[in-house]
């Protein structure tokens, strides 16, 4: 028999999070789905400057209060639970997990982003042996050692900046000839004496036996490539939005594949919305994410009023 709520919200990161407190605040009953663990991928995030309130937090402390408050206010969350069909055309709406059955009047997906994968020789070969995709989950096993990171965006300086803590030092790697961070954020990785940054640099093959050992880099701008000895290899290229879910249901996307919606975070299937990384913005801060998810949540609670006879 499926359970029933006001509206079910899938992913528990900063913006399901603030909807599921927004809806409890309203008196709406609602469930979050969950298919990692609670926080996404927030909770990894070493040390959060940028959101207002703290000037620095850690990202499993802050998505932890967050958590706690939407229980507060009657949210129940999930996890690990793994969403496997939608069905949401009509009025109610059905989510199916392996093992369950929900039923809602609204649905808002904050599923996120999932992190582009390296694509050299090595890179598959070798993960979980030296090659990883998140610094605080695997870096502690690295400590002392030396330390390859590959990207040049907000992620791979934050990552890095966490890294130099633990190794005996940091090769970081580019391949344009600036980063792509903030500017206060590129300056403080330039500034860490335990950081080396080389860019036009590009990763052409991981090796090792059994574990990483050394890659081989290709400056872009000579076409040289050469040997660098490092144990590890910390990949922060990118991500795509994990948007395959409503893809069955032909709600428009971008030409990246995130989706889109109107300024209340409407998709184009009514009671369906979006937010946070998985929805067409310009900008994919924490702050931004957490404003949507006030948003979706108060155009969700209008919806589901009118669903429920409770307006005018």
């Amino acid at each position: 028999m499926a359970q029933f709520y006001d509206a079910i919200i899938i992913g528990s990161g900063p913006a399901g999070l603030t909807a599921a407190l927004y809806l409890g605040r309203a008196g709406q009953k609602c469930i979050i789905l969950e298919k990692d663990f609670v926080g996404g991928y927030t909770a990894k995030i070493a040390h959060i400057e940028n959101y207002p309130g703290y000037e620095t937090i850690n990202g499993m402390d802050l998505t932890q209060i967050m958590a706690k408050q939407a229980e507060k206010f009657g949210a129940a969350i999930v996890y690990p639970v793994e969403v496997v069909d939608m069905e949401l055309q009509g009025e109610v709406k059905r989510v199916r997990t392996r093992d369950e059955v929900y039923e809602s009047h609204a649905v808002i997906i904050a599923i996120g982003v999932a992190r582009k994968k390296l694509e050299v020789p090595g890179a598959k070969e070798f993960l979980g042996k030296g090659v990883s995709y998140c610094a605080t989950c695997d870096g502690p096993f690295f400590k002392g050692k030396r330390m390859l990171v590959v990207g040049g965006g907000d992620a791979a300086c934050d990552e890095a900046m966490y890294l130099a803590h633990l190794a005996c030092g940091v090769l970081m790697i580019h391949r344009k000839d600036r980063f792509r961070a903030q500017k206060a954020l590129a300056a403080r990785v330039l500034a860490n004496p335990k950081i080396e940054v080389r860019f036009s640099t590009e990763l052409r093959r991981i090796e090792g036996s059994p574990n990483v050992s050394k890659v081989t880099l290709v400056d872009n701008k000579s076409g040289r490539e050469y040997e660098e000895a490092v144990d590890a290899v910390f990949v922060f290229i990118g991500s795509d939005p994990k948007s395959s879910l409503v893809q069955p249901l032909e709600v428009p996307r971008d030409d990246v594949g995130y989706v889109e919606t109107n300024e209340r975070m409407e998709t184009s299937v009514p009671g369906l919305y979006a937010v946070g990384d998985v929805r067409a913005s310009p900008f994919r801060q924490l702050v931004v994410a957490a404003s949507e998810g006030a948003i979706a949540a108060h155009a969700a609670g209008q919806y589901i009023d009118e669903k429920k006879g409770k307006c005018d």
